[in-house]
């Protein structure tokens, strides 16, 4: 059996749905997924997208804030829900007080490290896994995320 910190993988950059990142592409992408495109949730939309990392919502919310400092907490917390319940963004949740979202929504896995909070992507073609349970009857898997933690040696 390989040691967990000795496994190669392959890290990369996944192609992200929307290419030109601009307001009008924004909107375009809030409206097919049947949103109304508010200029809140389009800076929202911009503040995910403009720099493609793994943002927690306090730091999309300085992001749309440094712009426009009209947008609440509550109004980020309740976009970036409405994205996750879309399929829009995917939530990571590294630890109970960790959430990250990010807007890549194809199939990877994470890297988090602990020291410095940054979080990487593993393609899922990279990733194997034996030996899941059986599901309970009339269950189908929606998808598997996981997150490996790293820290210095």
């Amino acid at each position: 059996m390989r040691q967990l910190d000795k496994v190669e993988i392959p890290i990369y950059n996944a192609n992200m749905e929307l290419q030109n990142n601009t307001r009008e592409s924004i909107a375009q992408w809030l409206r097919s997924h049947g949103i109304n495109p508010t200029h809140q949730r389009i800076e929202i939309g911009f503040a995910l997208f403009e720099n493609p990392q793994h943002p927690s919502a306090d730091e999309i919310l300085a992001m749309v804030n440094a712009r426009h400092t009209e947008t609440s907490k509550a109004t980020v917390y309740n976009t970036l829900k409405l994205f996750v319940d879309k399929g829009m963004v995917r939530e990571l949740i590294v630890d109970p007080n960790k959430v990250f979202y990010d807007p890549n929504t194809s199939a990877h896995h994470h890297f988090y490290d602990v020291a410095t909070g940054e979080l990487t992507d593993i393609p899922a073609a990279g990733v194997h896994i034996e030996g899941l349970p059986p599901l309970p009857p009339g269950a189908v898997t929606e998808g598997i995320d996981i997150v490996v933690r790293t820290r210095p040696a």
